[in-house]
């Protein structure tokens, strides 16, 4: 798949760039990335969720701030950045308002591994998948730092709820994620089946190579006990519903969130509908083929498929309750933990004996 970059320099007709020109560069195509996906994010997360959700819930959402409610988005804006930003008395400052930038920055950053279409991937290094699944790790940092440094109980607990989710269900994920790799080594013959745009292009053609089957070899046929698993893992990753443990509003006040208003609540809330699309796009990339589909562009394929993903998360977040602590992490360590392991090792006996 050709980057950003590479697809820059192929319109202006040079072999290259210098390290200079290369850096301005993927600037630019990171900023085109960060601004389409801010716009994605902040329309979902101020206006499609109260859409979907009261849809779901069989009740009548935002209808009265300008037609169908969309001026509620600016609205919504006005009044969170122009209120006060008040710091408690006794917080950590330093950690406390690194915490919110730090979570928006982690999780747009990821985005520069993930490949959109063609021309459409900022970063395509051979250990790509690596990279990405660090980034997903990464979204439990800012909420450590957050509820520590709030010097709140409730914002204490949020934290290390996160942490104790996050260490149970980060080797499900990740483990579940490889799975993929032996068949992208196979159906791409590469020797980098880490690279994000080698695991897209193992997903062209039919299921399994088998020519004439209508199915396409995207890895959610191939592998559906891996997606699922990746699926679920990902819900805990980024706390999402029934896994939403360190904000649980009917115990925790807000968990983390407790003692952040303003810009600070924004930049916290904003990152949270990121991770949800982040994980959608990952999921994408890894078992639905990319942007592979008929007619439409790739990066329209690519984004209706996270999209799917993103309304799938917020039906999850209207009709499942929240799990208990304990259920999650005995769940996570009995039961998720075992079952990705041993869908690994199936994987890689099967191709063994058939290869």
């Amino acid at each position: 798949m050709v980057t950003f970059n590479d697809a820059v320099a192929d319109l202006l007709g040079v072999d290259g760039f210098s390290p200079l020109v290369e850096f301005i560069v993927g600037i630019v195509g990171a900023s085109i990335v960060v601004s389409v996906m801010l716009t994605i994010i902040g329309i979902s997360a101020v206006w499609l969720k109260r859409k979907w959700n009261a849809r779901l819930g069989d009740r009548i959402a935002v209808n009265r701030i300008g037609p169908a409610g969309l001026m509620v988005m600016p609205a919504d804006a006005l009044k969170l950045f122009s209120k006060e930003v008040v710091v408690p008395e006794d917080v950590d400052r330093i950690g406390y308002k690194l915490a919110p930038m730090l979570a928006a920055a982690t999780v747009l950053a990821a985005f520069a591994f993930i490949p959109f279409g063609s021309g459409l991937q900022i970063a395509d290094p051979e250990t790509g998948l690596i990279f990405a699944l660090a980034f997903a790790s990464l979204s439990a940092v800012p909420v450590v730092m957050a509820g520590y440094s709030s010097k709140n109980k409730y914002s204490f607990l949020g934290f290390e709820r996160e942490v104790a989710q996050a260490i149970a269900y980060e080797i499900p994920l990740v483990v579940s994620a490889l799975a993929v790799v032996p068949l992208v080594a196979v159906f791409a013959d590469t020797s980098a089946p880490l690279r994000m745009s080698n695991v897209v292009t193992a997903q062209q053609g039919p299921l399994l190579g088998v020519t004439g089957l209508p199915i396409p070899n995207w890895f959610i046929f191939a592998q559906p006990v891996a997606a699922v698993l990746f699926f679920v893992s990902i819900l805990a990753e980024f706390s999402r519903n029934p896994f939403d443990l360190p904000e649980a509003g009917s115990e925790l006040v807000a968990g983390y969130l407790t003692e952040y208003g303003g810009v600070n609540f924004v930049l916290l809330f904003l990152a949270e509908f990121a991770a949800i699309y982040f994980g959608g796009a990952l999921f994408t990339a890894l078992f639905l083929g990319g942007g592979s589909g008929p007619v439409l562009p790739a990066v329209v394929w690519f984004l209706g498929k996270t999209f799917v993903f993103y309304l799938v998360v917020q039906w999850f977040r209207a009709t499942i309750p929240r799990v208990r602590i304990d259920q999650l992490l005995e769940f996570g360590w009995k039961y998720l933990l075992e079952l990705t392991f041993l869908n690994l090792l199936l994987t890689a006996g099967i191709l063994w004996v058939v290869l």
